[in-house]
């Protein structure tokens, strides 16, 4: 029986995955399959080395092949889009087993990753917006801004910083600024509890921060004051809005 056309391109695609494990269809030259098998290979590679820098630096050549062409075998991907190969590799990277000299990767991998999905977030960093007020005004993280928290300090990972053990939980501000540039920004717990509970509030910045201080302890007027100065600056550089109502 002759093969369909759907049987050759299922065939080729396993040995492309496998080209060690699988057999090569029948009837074509090995110089050309070579040619597949590089070009499948050094595209992928290529896409996720340039959006995970610092976790390929962690790794020598060959093992980083090796993981590369593992992902390629393993790894079924649901979108056909080249932008989104990194997205599929972070989902591989966060159901590997962890490495116990690198217990930080799957984080590692997230944070390098939020570079391109802020970068390429649709919609525009939030707009100044001088005239706002906190018992008018809800606030919003810009939907080119994102809000994240890690068990290790991620944005401080390099070769010659690889932690074993997390610390204090890591509080990370990435937003498009208004050159549209990817900035990260390192905050502290009551920041990020601040950013979290005004923008899953549908209440208004000054109700949040009074629930805030009693929960803090704290005077109402002065954390409000405080507060508000700092939702105020988010505000100029573009990761937060102000929305009335």
């Amino acid at each position: 029986m002759t093969q369909t056309l759907a049987q050759a391109q299922r065939e080729m695609a396993r040995f492309l995955r496998d080209p060690q494990g699988r057999a090569a269809p029948p009837g074509i030259e090995a110089r050309r399959l070579q040619v597949y098998r590089d070009l499948v290979y050094r595209n992928i590679e290529g896409f996720i080395s340039s959006v995970f820098p610092v976790l390929r630096s962690l790794y020598s050549d060959r093992a980083w092949e090796d993981l590369v062409r593992d992902f390629i075998q393993h790894h079924r991907c649901n979108t056909p889009l080249f932008l989104k190969i990194s997205e599929e590799f972070l989902g591989y990277m966060a159901k590997r087993e962890v490495p116990p000299e690198r217990p930080f990767e799957a984080e590692l991998a997230h944070y390098e990753w939020l570079e391109l999905a802020v970068d390429v977030s649709p919609g525009k960093p939030a707009r100044e917006q001088p005239d706002a007020q906190p018992h008018r005004h809800r606030a919003r993280l810009a939907p080119t801004a994102r809000l994240v928290a890690y068990a290790f300090p991620v944005h401080r990972i390099g070769a010659s910083f690889q932690p074993r053990d997390s610390g204090a939980t890591t509080h990370l501000l990435v937003y498009r600024g208004l050159n549209d540039s990817v900035q990260f920004m390192e905050l502290n717990t009551a920041t990020a509890r601040l950013l979290r509970e005004t923008n899953a509030s549908p209440k208004d910045v000054a109700t949040v921060i009074g629930s805030l201080a009693q929960e803090w302890a704290m005077q109402e007027p002065q954390l409000l004051s405080f507060a508000w100065q700092q939702l105020r600056e988010f505000n100029v550089l573009g990761a937060l809005c102000f929305v009335e109502g």
